[in-house]
């Protein structure tokens, strides 16, 4: 077996390269000058090689160092991040959770008070990732989905409900009258686009169902989000076609009224989503529960109930 420099050799070798000091490596690894000074005196015996060159009371790596350096001091780094990952106490009572930016904005932050109520213990960290992603390798204990099921295949997912479209606009633009001709208010008024990837298909759909002519792009208004769209919405700068839960809070206050029929969405439908070994924490459970009567998911159990049945589920349930 090859001869390996002692783990404690090497810390100080890196403590003496980043300080340019003995003594402030000493310091900073809380030890003598003295054994500071050995330990540099032993790696280099080792090595067969100076690493420093002296310079009254400091010091500076020389070429061999400095290679030496670049090698070593990352590998150093990763073991300190690793055995601080490991001692690192894990907490019940803070979650990640992701969701789109327009769901955070729209439907979250209105409920937070709300959910407050229900679990004011739990601290409910907010990420805004889009598409499907590594839970684990992204560090989101839970993901609010609104998308396909299909791409979170590697997780357990649950349905929690339908996605609706609706045509939306400020109240000023809504002609009086018991009738409303929607094909001539949408030519009457400029149409808001959302471009992503996700709502660029949103007019379309919503016009098939009520068999009408898709319009036009051109001299109408386009935005790279359902959150930006909706704002220029709330300014009367013209109709939108979105998502129903962006804006149930602003039709709800009178802040915008609905045009034509709800629609619901073809392919896309709100999920819940975490790994399976997440089911045994108590608070994903909570949050669960929380999510399912938010979103109107039909249960009877009761919440005790439910944290007892999924625990032992989640023990037994491969993800789907």
């Amino acid at each position: 077996m090859r001869k390996l420099l002692p783990l404690k050799s090497l810390y100080t070798f890196v403590a003496v390269a980043e300080t340019g000091s003995m003594t402030e490596a000493a310091k900073v690894l809380n030890v003598s000058h003295s054994a500071v000074s050995q330990a540099i005196k032993s790696i280099e015996t080792q090595l067969d090689q100076p690493l420093f060159n002296r310079i009254g009371r400091n010091v500076e790596l020389n070429h061999a160092g400095y290679r030496y350096y670049k090698k070593i001091g990352p590998s150093l780094e990763h073991i300190v991040e690793a055995t601080e990952s490991m001692l690192r106490k894990p907490t019940n009572h803070r979650l990640t959770l992701n969701m789109i930016t327009s769901l955070a904005l729209h439907w979250w932050i209105p409920r937070v008070p709300k959910f407050q109520q229900i679990a004011p213990s739990l601290d409910i960290r907010i990420s805004n990732l889009s598409g499907p992603f590594s839970l684990e390798a992204e560090g989101v204990d839970v993901a609010l989905i609104h998308g396909i099921k299909d791409e979170w295949q590697d997780y357990y997912c649950e349905e929690l409900g339908d996605d609706q479209l609706v045509l939306v606009c400020h109240p000023e633009l809504v002609p009086t009258g018991d009738s409303i001709d929607l094909a001539n208010i949408i030519l009457q008024h400029p149409i808001i686009m959302a471009t992503s990837s996700r709502r660029i298909n949103d007019w379309k759909v919503w016009c098939q169902a009520h068999q009408l002519p898709q319009p036009q792009r051109q001299n109408n208004l386009s935005f790279t989000s359902s959150a930006q769209a909706v704002q220029a919405a709330y300014r009367k700068l013209g109709l939108f076609v979105t998502h129903k839960i962006f804006v149930k809070e602003s039709l709800e206050q009178g802040l915008l009224v609905t045009l034509g029929q709800e629609v619901p969405h073809p392919t896309q439908r709100f999920f819940f989503a975490c790994s399976v070994d997440k089911l045994k924490q108590e608070s994903v459970l909570t949050l669960r529960h929380w999510l399912r009567a938010e979103f109107n998911t039909p249960t009877s159990l009761g919440l005790e109930h439910v944290n007892k049945t999924n625990t032992k589920q989640a023990e037994h349930t491969k993800p789907q």
